[in-house]
């Protein structure tokens, strides 16, 4: 495996976005990619009382496809960032370490930032230092259609395509506790949010555990 990464930013990311800041040195976030629909950037998946839970940052109107991602702007008509907060807490208020790690992300739910980039990294960043993972992120300085030798590129590896699962060899679920595993059993790679509030400290070595 290469020393460094190059992906492209989710909201939210999921356990194996996040298993790839404990496999490589370093990770190159691309911060000038075009917009790509159906993919995690403005989407996560947590688990809530029903089972699988899909949340979608609502976009402003327009063709995103061909925008460069710092420009794409967050519709506020209706109150998604209150509506997303709600189902976080109901799916996790009763997860162990939700009182110590979500007074903060509540916060940046309060803010109205414009544009997804900017939101997504701030909650990025926020986690990343929640768990000491922060000193290893970085931001491209420009769009590279290609990488060096010393990078792997995990450009679109990470998505909610099932076919994309089976092309990261590097990558496989190890199980957690969860709030609903008894209702529901066990639902692999969520956001990162699932395993921050059910395990906390552990979070890490759970990642960790990830890789093979």
């Amino acid at each position: 495996m290469k020393r460094s990464a190059l992906i492209e930013l989710h909201y939210l990311p999921s356990i194996q976005f996040f298993s790839k800041l404990l496999a490589y040195q370093q990770i190159v976030i691309e911060e000038h990619e075009n917009y790509q629909k159906g993919s995690y950037r403005n989407r996560c998946h947590i688990a809530g009382a029903n089972g699988l839970q899909i949340m979608s940052i609502p976009l402003e109107k327009g063709k995103h496809q061909r925008l460069p991602i710092r420009e794409v702007r967050i519709a506020y008509a209706q109150p998604w960032h209150i509506q997303h907060w709600r189902s976080i807490r109901s799916a996790y208020a009763n997860a162990p370490f939700f009182p110590y790690y979500s007074e903060p992300i509540e916060a940046l739910f309060q803010q109205r930032p414009e544009h997804l980039f900017t939101f997504n990294r701030q909650l990025f960043e926020l986690i990343c230092k929640q768990l000491g993972l922060g000193e290893k992120i970085s931001y491209s300085n420009g769009y590279r259609s290609e990488t060096d030798p010393e990078t792997d590129d995990l450009r679109e590896l990470v998505s909610p395509k099932d076919e994309n699962a089976a092309r990261d060899p590097h990558f496989a679920p190890s199980r957690y506790p969860q709030v609903f595993t008894e209702k529901h059993g066990f639902l692999p790679n969520l956001s990162i949010l699932d395993l921050l509030f059910c395990t906390g400290p552990q979070a890490v070595e759970i990642l960790r555990n990830s890789l093979h």
